[in-house]
């Protein structure tokens, strides 16, 4: 991922890591508009870090999870586990006692507690909690944090929970539990999010403020240069382009990718000329445009699959999509693979047990908003239909999943019975 005009901020987060990893723990509130680029320098240090011992912990907050407790850390504690779709209760026991041996001694007390978290059924292994939901709340919370420490002893921790604007009150009261402690941890922990989420941290000891700023006219040349791997593109259409995206380095690489694959130029080897005279509407007016343009030139199943994901979530299961998309395997995994190869969509292993996750968000809203309302209506329906024959994990333990899929399909009194 081009790093162009963040080469300071990469630099102050490398210098931050080096503290923590020596058991300075550290805060950063990194925040940005959408685009500006938090997620690229995230991955930037995690590139820079690749070849030192550490441990990595994401976890992701998401509009559609806002209101279910604890989601980003059920994510994160189901994929650190290794947890299989097909696994049996006992296995996922088993892999999760593993995964807490590495961090603590106390696998028989947190056990179950982080069993039940992740409503998981211990049979006869342990004895059942019996604890009021509060005194069940606070004391996997304080689980959770101890996993933390635990790891944080063996390696340091770089610690991401990205797109805290969203997060659900529980996952911020662990936040507001966790910050107070890092300081003396071997952790850096970075929280993203958009200007109008308004952190209560700032002025804790050892937590750092880093606002991302819009490129310089210079920075975004720069990055067009790198996006089209040094071929230089005619000088109008690059002062146009600069200009127009007006510094977010999102829009400016899609423009870059829109322009480039649109029949406007001619690749001539080691440079990029006009094809003919520029069309007036040739470079997307705004980034929605940008994108909608480049979903607008994938084949009819790919930007199909991709309004189908945008309706399911900015992550969305192989299983759940195939469910839903009614489409042959082949075709399937054909319009996932344009998809990935046009950068628009990300995969995370293999079919049926793939994670696809938007590259970002701004790219499944775009999709989305493609979308007839009607046409809007009759996915949501579907993807509930999917979630209710399919997914009774999803149903019983997240009924608000299919309570909001139900809502967006205009049926509230289905919905009515899962909120």
């Amino acid at each position: 991922a081009p790093t162009v005009g963040r080469e300071h901020e990469l630099a102050l987060l490398a210098e931050l890591w080096s503290k923590a990893a020596s058991g300075e723990g550290q805060v950063v509130l990194l925040s940005g508009e959408p685009g500006i680029g938090k997620s690229h320098l995230i991955q930037a240090l995690r590139e820079r870090l690749r070849d030192r011992p550490h441990i990595r912990i994401r976890c992701q907050c998401s509009p559609f999870h806002a209101n279910s407790a604890l989601r980003p850390s059920i994510v994160q504690l189901t994929r650190a586990a290794g947890f299989h779709p097909d696994d049996p209760p006992s296995v996922k026991l088993d892999k999760l006692e593993r995964l807490l041996a590495r961090s603590t001694d106390k696998v028989r007390d947190d056990a179950p507690l982080l069993s039940a978290f992740l409503s998981l059924p211990v049979g006869s292994r342990y004895a059942p909690l019996n604890l009021s939901p509060q005194r069940q709340k606070e004391l996997t919370l304080e689980a959770l944090i101890r996993q933390l420490v635990g790891l944080a002893a063996r390696q340091p921790v770089l610690l991401v929970f990205e797109d805290i604007h969203w997060i659900d009150p529980t996952s911020l009261e662990l936040l507001d539990r966790l910050v107070p402690q890092i300081p003396r941890l071997a952790v850096l922990a970075i929280f993203s999010f958009r200007p109008e989420f308004e952190p209560r941290w700032i002025g804790h000891p050892r937590v750092t403020s880093l606002a991302l700023n819009r490129l310089s006219h210079r920075q975004g040349a720069a990055l067009v240069q790198r996006l089209t791997g040094g071929k230089a593109l005619p000088g109008g259409l690059l002062e146009q382009m600069v200009a127009k995206t007006d510094g977010v380095p999102l829009f400016l690489e899609e423009v870059t990718k829109a322009v480039i694959e649109s029949d406007v130029l001619t690749d001539e080897g080691d440079r990029y000329a006009l094809a003919g005279p520029l069309p007036p509407l040739a470079i997307p007016a705004t980034l929605q445009d940008s994108l909608v343009a480049r979903l607008d030139r994938l084949v009819a199943p790919a930007r199909e699959v991709a309004q189908i994901g945008a309706a399911i979530g900015r992550e969305f299961s192989y299983e759940l999509l195939a469910a839903v998309a009614q489409r042959g395997e082949r075709e399937l995994q054909g319009a996932l693979d344009q998809l990935i190869g046009a950068e628009l969509v990300i995969a995370r292993g293999r079919p049926p047990h793939a994670t696809c996750i938007f590259k970002h968000a701004l790219v499944g809203d775009a999709a989305y908003a493609t979308l007839l309302r009607s046409r809007r209506q009759q996915l949501h329906t579907r993807i509930a239909h999917a979630l209710e024959q399919h997914f009774g994990e999803v149903v019983e333990h997240e009924p608000e999943i299919v309570a909001q899929h139900y809502t967006a399909a205009g049926l509230s009194l289905q919905a009515i019975g899962y909120w």
